[in-house]
């Protein structure tokens, strides 16, 4: 007899991850080095380890271990949100008269209300761990320094944050969160930095964005004794941390006798999606089991789906590492109208290979679109979405209906990974009917292109 599948599937502790799963480890192709930004040569663990705490600079570079253990202390904090529930839309498949299952696994129910804590508190502990004193980052939405606060705050850790200036405004209940956790919060580009004085200078008024705000981070961190820079998306030791994330979706759906057709996650950086089917990619790369991956961007910073495969800064200022990934140029700043997160130029080189391999599709979706779609699961599903997270429902919602045509019962599973109650600007804007699509044009774009680095 089949097992009735619950609304809400929940792991028990026993059940949660013991160890990160590192894709990289089965991936042919691996993402290329890091450049050092002034010799663009391959940088060693020791250049790294001047930016970044010792033991992320390892996790960063190994590619030959499938698996790296969770820590007692990580796996313990993790126990007090986590396993996170993978939810069964059955009130939105009813709503959409769809043959398609709808799945969704949800990241909010803790007050960071994202997935960004999963990395927040594994990057606190190993900086805590070093014996250093505090560590900075940048913040897009907010999320991410919500996160990060709270877990500088549990290990007694500084925390400096350089939010984008117009989050900063649009979002100050998010800022305030953080400095309930203790964090100092500055709208970025500030004049508090070098770099951030030099943007300021060649875009004045401008209301920047996280390749800005990593710039000011990193250069703080860089001259402030006993700071290291921490971040919440692209590079791989983050993904490596959200891998939890697809670890405990993929133990649900087999307890129940469920695989997925079709995974979908909205992309920024690349830590929500990558986190969600890294699991099942590296099911796809051992040839066990094939499913088709959707990256979901945003019409106004379409990395993917738009941009070159080359290497590039992954910052505004130049000063970080250059990645080889899909970028849109690192002078790339998005519309201030952009209501979302996803407002980075690139994306994580894992993404960027496996995307290039063909492994994975990208799409893009205009802010309009996607707010009708957050308000419409809001209504059915009863959770307010993140405007981040409304990118994957959107398409969720779109593969929902394209069963519907078709007759194709397709098992759909998407990432909800934060709940939009500090969003509120934005559904005001929304709701008045004050909302642009903004979609920038190939003029636009060759503009950033023709500033890549050339080496």
């Amino acid at each position: 007899m089949e097992k009735k599948i619950p609304y809400k599937i929940y792991l028990s502790e026993e059940e949660l991850p013991k160890a990160w799963y590192n894709l990289r480890a089965d991936m042919v192709n691996k993402p290329a080095p890091l450049l050092n930004p002034e010799t663009f040569q391959p940088m060693t663990a020791e250049e790294l380890e001047q930016v970044f705490c010792k033991e992320l600079v390892k996790q960063e570079l190994d590619e030959d271990n499938a698996y790296i253990e969770i820590p007692e202390e990580i796996r313990d904090f993790y126990k007090m949100y986590r396993p996170a529930p993978l939810i069964r839309a059955y009130c939105l498949e009813e709503k959409l008269q769809t043959p398609a299952k709808i799945y969704y696994k949800f990241e909010g129910n803790n007050t960071s209300g994202s997935h960004k804590l999963n990395s927040a508190i594994a990057q606190a502990y190993y900086a805590k761990k070093q014996g250093l004193k505090g560590v900075t980052t940048e913040t897009g939405a907010g999320q991410w320094g919500t996160a990060l606060s709270m877990g500088c705050s549990y290990f007694g850790l500084d925390c400096k944050v350089y939010m984008v200036k117009c989050s900063y405004e649009q979002k100050p209940f998010r800022r305030e969160v953080m400095r309930t956790y203790g964090a100092s919060v500055t709208p970025s580009p500030s004049m508090d930095t070098e770099v951030g004085q030099r943007i300021l200078a060649e875009h004045p008024g401008t209301s920047g964005s996280l390749g800005c705000a990593i710039s000011e981070a990193v250069e703080v961190a860089s001259k402030t004794e006993g700071y290291r820079y921490v971040l919440g998306s692209v590079m791989n030791q983050v993904m490596l941390h959200q891998s939890v994330i697809g670890l405990e979706t993929l133990t649900a759906l087999n307890k129940y006798g469920e695989k997925a057709d079709i995974i979908i996650g909205c992309a920024g950086g690349g830590s929500n999606l990558g986190g969600l089917i890294a699991p099942f990619m590296g099911q796809k790369l051992r040839g066990e089991a094939d499913y088709r991956f959707i990256a979901v961007e945003p019409a106004s910073c379409p990395s993917l789906s738009r941009g070159k495969f080359v290497y590039d800064y992954c910052d505004t200022g130049k000063v970080c590492p250059l990645q080889k990934m899909y970028t849109l140029g690192s002078g790339f700043i998005p519309a201030a109208n952009h209501a979302g997160g996803l407002r980075y130029h690139g994306m994580s080189a894992t993404l960027s290979q496996l995307y290039h391999d063909g492994l994975m599709e990208a799409v893009t979706v205009p802010q309009t679109k996607v707010f009708e779609a957050a308000e419409y699961f809001a209504r059915i599903e009863g959770i307010l979405p993140a405007p981040e997270s409304a990118h994957a429902i959107r398409v969720a919602i779109d593969e929902a209906l394209k069963c519907k045509e078709t007759g194709e019962e397709k098992t759909i599973v998407f990432g909800l990974t934060g709940t939009g109650y500090f969003d509120m600007y934005a559904y005001e804007k929304f709701h008045n009917g004050q909302m642009e699509d903004y979609v920038p044009s190939d003029e636009e774009l060759e503009k950033a292109f023709a500033k890549l680095p050339q080496f």
